[in-house]
């Protein structure tokens, strides 16, 4: 049993204990409610390759035992004093951030993303000095400015990935201006958990939406299942040629290192390219498509708090949610087999409750 001062409340989960990443039965404890607290009963957790990284510590910063997940739904079961916004009962969620210093440039215009001291929603640490565990867990204490209200319209399961993979895409979106812009052209590289809710944005916002893929089986998927409007196979210098100059705006959310020069080549003068993965290793950036096309390239992670609401509530209004395999307690270490080989169609969420008689 994990013990840290002040954290009383016995939390029954899955943990990777070291780097061979499996995950086992790990029981801990969380903080008691505080004043400006939320405390969740955790129904869903989405699954992301970013659990895999640090389950596997692939970038060298993992904290054993660590407890993956921040894409989390479920039920509030109680609030603080200072908490007006949620009662129990309502249906909420928590994404990638579970804090910052609410003080800051960032923090004041809900860039919370960005604030030097913000910290994640496990394998990082918290306010009080301990280290954040996520979602894999029967429940989960957040502060009430990093929770999401969940929209009655939407299933909490299909809904938990949008904590992360919708918000990262949203927040690109936004801020290249393709909230409003339809009628213009997205191209959407890779068609994954990132990609294919790009693609439903896209075509929410009324975008023409192109998928850029290597893999030629995902066509049917994306034209039928999709409604995506193009489809090209970067590895085809024909198709990528056709395509050339044809896109205003690129979304790539390929997470391994990849040239960027081909995929420049498909923005209009003036185009932009957002980057939302991390990749594990360097990115080719030739610099004639971007001197030559007055080109821009932007990074963007997660999303602030804002904009994860404004995200959530346009999904309900749009009816978007993320396509979903449900995964038992039992099935987290084959899903994240699975996972490491891209084989499922687009997100793994588990089922915190069911099966599990610790919980």
């Amino acid at each position: 049993m994990e013990v840290t001062l002040n954290h009383t409340q016995e939390v029954s989960g899955w943990a990777a204990m070291d780097e061979s990443g499996k995950m086992v039965p790990f029981n801990f404890r969380r903080r008691e409610n505080g004043v400006d607290d939320v405390t969740i009963k955790v129904l869903y957790c989405g699954m992301c390759h970013t659990d895999l990284h640090f389950a596997k510590n692939h970038w060298g910063i993992t904290t054993y035992p660590v407890v993956p997940g921040h894409e989390i739904t479920g039920v509030v079961t109680k609030v603080g004093a200072n908490v007006s916004g949620f009662r129990p009962g309502d249906r909420v969620g928590v994404g990638c951030l579970a804090c910052s210093c609410l003080d800051c440039e960032q923090c004041d215009i809900s860039q919370e993303n960005y604030c030097d001291k913000m910290g994640l929603t496990y394998n990082s640490v918290y306010w009080d000095g301990s280290i954040t565990y996520g979602g894999y867990s029967s429940m989960y204490v957040a502060h009430k400015r990093f929770v999401v209200r969940v929209p009655d319209s939407l299933p909490l399961d299909a809904a938990a990935p949008l904590l992360c993979a919708g918000i990262t895409v949203y927040t690109p979106m936004k801020k290249h201006g393709m909230l409003r812009a339809a009628g213009r052209r997205l191209g959407v590289v890779g068609l994954g958990g990132l990609g294919h809710i790009a693609v439903k944005f896209g075509k929410a916002f009324g975008l023409h939406v192109t998928v850029i893929s290597t893999s030629p089986a995902k066509e049917q998927e994306a034209r039928e299942n999709l409604k995506a409007d193009d489809f090209i196979i970067s590895t085809d210098d024909k198709q990528m040629q056709a395509m050339a100059r044809k896109l205003d705006y690129v979304i790539d959310t390929v997470p391994a290192a990849h040239s960027l020069g081909p995929i420049l080549e498909l923005l209009k003068v003036g185009g932009a390219l957002a980057l939302v993965a991390a990749p594990d290793g360097p990115l080719e950036l030739p610099s004639f498509p971007l001197i030559f096309g007055n080109k821009t390239i932007s990074g963007s992670i997660t999303g602030g708090m804002n904009d994860h609401q404004e995200m959530m509530d346009l999904c309900g209004e749009h009816n978007i949610t993320c396509d979903i395999e449900i995964v038992s307690n039992d099935g987290i270490n084959n899903a994240l087999a699975r996972l490491a080989r891209n084989d499922v169609r687009y997100r793994f969420v588990i089922d915190i409750v069911g099966g599990d008689s610790r919980f």
